[in-house]
């Protein structure tokens, strides 16, 4: 049953028009990987394509998605032309997002196939939130966030943005300064328990591989550590890989850089492992 569908709509949180796109090939084991990008990201970034590619050569589909407030459009998903959504995005509404990007793949196969979650960065912070999730039988964290709350400002900062209503930080790649409302500090700090990774972690029963590069200047490798450490599992640590694996946006070579060609294949293995039976 082979699908491949670029840029369908979804209806995420707020009601906010969305893409994802998905992949089926013809040999299908019946498993579906959703991805989720991290902060300042969307589906098309790098490499994330030629994944998607990766795992649909070894026969299992792939969907990947832009959360509904990651400041792209319907006709720009590339960067960011809607900073106002930007600023609102929070993580509540990822979670919805989800949750949405979930019905679409049930009445996509009238039913629910195998799920399995790959997550970079922020989005190995979301992934790691839908443990108790029934439909999810496996979760991998790529260079994922231990802490959701150490992501804020503090002290004076904070009463600043507090005061002033917009934070800004600096995209370094576009150079554009992305805007950030108060509302979402208002927000996590009203779905705290529900962001709460490590609980999360310590309560799981779902089968989840920790990945991280030990030159990760954006999320230390230590959050990787207390990940594994809540889970009770092995780190998996990529030597000389940085946040993002070696990729980089615009990704002009055809094949993965060394460092996400591993993270895949350690990926794969786990995902071909077999799932313990109650």
């Amino acid at each position: 049953m082979r699908i491949n569908r670029k840029n369908n709509i979804f209806q995420g949180a707020e009601g906010k028009q969305s893409l994802y796109d998905i992949v089926v090939p013809d040999e299908w084991n019946n498993k579906l990987i959703i991805f989720l990008h991290g902060y300042m990201g969307y589906k098309d970034w790098g490499c994330w394509n030629l994944v998607s590619d990766y795992f649909t050569e070894e026969n299992y589909g792939f969907l990947k998605y832009n959360v509904s407030h990651n400041g792209g459009t319907l006709e720009n998903p590339i960067d960011f032309s809607d900073l106002e959504s930007f600023s609102r995005n929070t993580y509540a509404f990822e979670i919805q997002d989800f949750e949405a990007i979930l019905e679409e793949v049930e009445r996509a196969f009238n039913g629910s196939p195998d799920i399995y979650i790959i997550g970079h960065s922020r989005g190995g912070a979301l992934s790691l939130l839908q443990s108790s999730n029934g439909h999810v039988k496996k979760i991998v964290s790529w260079a994922g966030v231990a802490t959701l709350h150490d992501r804020f400002p503090k002290g004076k900062e904070l009463e600043s943005w507090a005061t002033d209503g917009l934070l800004f930080r600096k995209n370094g790649r576009t150079n554009q300064q992305m805007p950030h409302h108060y509302s979402q500090y208002k927000s996590f700090l009203h779905y705290e328990d529900r962001l709460n990774i490590k609980k999360y972690c310590l309560n799981s029963d779902t089968p989840t591989l920790v990945v991280h590069g030990d030159k990760d200047a954006s999320v230390d490798i230590n959050e990787g550590k207390l990940i594994a450490q809540w889970l009770n599992t092995d780190l998996v640590t990529i030597e000389g890989a940085a946040h993002t694996f070696g990729s980089s946006q615009p990704w002009k070579e055809s094949s993965l850089p060394k460092e996400l060609q591993l993270t895949c294949q350690k990926t794969l293995d786990f995902f071909q492992e077999e799932v313990p039976k109650n």
